[in-house]
């Protein structure tokens, strides 16, 4: 899949057949920031419009910004898993996150 970047925000693209239409929502925040445009060139002008209105709004209202993607989230696993991970990366000196980047890293190149 195809994502639009624009500002450190990235956007999905989708297809509405019964509509004819492009559109997308703003990925990784909170809010339901979305856009659309019946050619790709007004969906990418529509997505980078609802990213500059976002940020004009916050700024208006004295709110930060929602940055996406900021590098930490939860993931629950099994004990038996979590325990032969923790082994390993003290094993290997290494922190537990970096272990899991790692294996992160390698399952993403491959895709």
């Amino acid at each position: 899949m195809k994502y639009l970047e624009y500002k450190g925000y990235t956007g999905s693209i989708e297809y509405s057949p019964e509509d004819n239409l492009l559109y997308g929502k703003v990925l990784g925040v909170r809010g339901l920031l979305s856009f659309e445009g019946e050619t790709g060139k007004l969906l990418e002008e529509d997505f980078k419009d609802a990213i500059d209105t976002y940020l004009s709004d916050c700024k208006s209202q004295g709110k930060m910004p929602e940055k996406p993607f900021k590098g930490s989230f939860n993931v629950r696993i099994s004990a038996n898993l979590h325990q032969k991970a923790a082994l390993l990366a003290m094993e290997t000196k290494t922190s537990l996150n970096n272990l899991v980047a790692e294996a992160i890293q390698l399952r993403v190149e491959k895709s």
